[in-house]
């Protein structure tokens, strides 16, 4: 197993929001995890990157306990976030936007052009605007450009927070093959927060839905995906 949740909990201030969180990603696996708005879905994103400080438990990362380690720590280890909102700087071009995000790891520029040759493969509307400025991009571009930046951290770990929110039905789809591709082609494992709930289930192996703070239900995607209770969920 890759990364393991025992037990977390998380707060917002003297607001409690995660009560006990328990799952798990394995090497090369996508895993879903949904569940209503405020259920700490993309609060236990934040606590596994580090930009929460955990209330308890313990999280685990290729066998290491990381609840006391920096965003910087877990980046350095392999773990990126792509938060919800599409956080690129709209201000420089495609392409710096991509080697800002490589500059933490300190890489050499081959491994650096490497990486964009990488991401431009997987995405080819971003190799066709390279020169353009990042704000110019339409929103799924700009998405599509949002998770090339965090590929160019090399990650062993994704961790995607609502990558099709706001996005027309058919670039939902292309996120979503996106996220497969990136897992078979950049030897990733995947954890995704999404509301699309049978687009995600589609491409995940396993799925862990969240109620209150805590995981209620953990199944293989494909059965969830055929359940008409979880219908009756959302």
């Amino acid at each position: 197993m890759l990364l393991e949740l025992t037990d977390v909990r998380a707060s917002y201030g003297k607001k409690q929001v995660l009560s006990g969180v328990n799952l798990g990603v394995n090497v090369g696996e996508i895993v879903a995890l949904i569940g209503h708005n405020g259920a700490g879905k993309s609060t236990t994103l934040k606590a596994v990157h580090g930009l929460l400080p955990t209330g308890g438990g313990h999280i685990s990362f290729d066998g290491h306990s990381i609840e006391h380690r920096s965003v910087n720590q877990n980046v350095q280890t392999g773990i990126s976030l792509v938060p919800q909102g599409r956080f690129v700087f709209s201000d420089l071009p495609v392409g710096e936007n991509l080697e800002v995000a490589a500059f933490v790891l300190k890489a050499p520029a081959d491994e650096i052009r490497r990486r964009m040759a990488a991401v431009f493969e997987l995405f080819p509307a971003l190799a066709e605007k390279r020169r353009e400025l990042a704000g110019a991009l339409s929103g799924g571009q700009q998405q599509m450009l949002a998770i090339g930046m965090a590929l160019m951290q090399k990650p062993r770990l994704l961790l995607l927070d609502e990558p099709s929110i706001g996005l027309a039905p058919f670039l939902v789809q292309q996120v979503m093959e996106s996220v497969v591709r990136i897992r078979d082609t950049f030897n990733t494992s995947v954890l995704i927060v999404e509301q699309n709930v049978r687009q995600v289930l589609r491409v995940s192996e396993r799925v862990f839905v969240m109620k209150l703070g805590k995981v209620v239900l953990e199944a293989p995607s494909a059965e969830l995906l055929s359940r008409q209770d979880l219908w009756d969920l959302f």
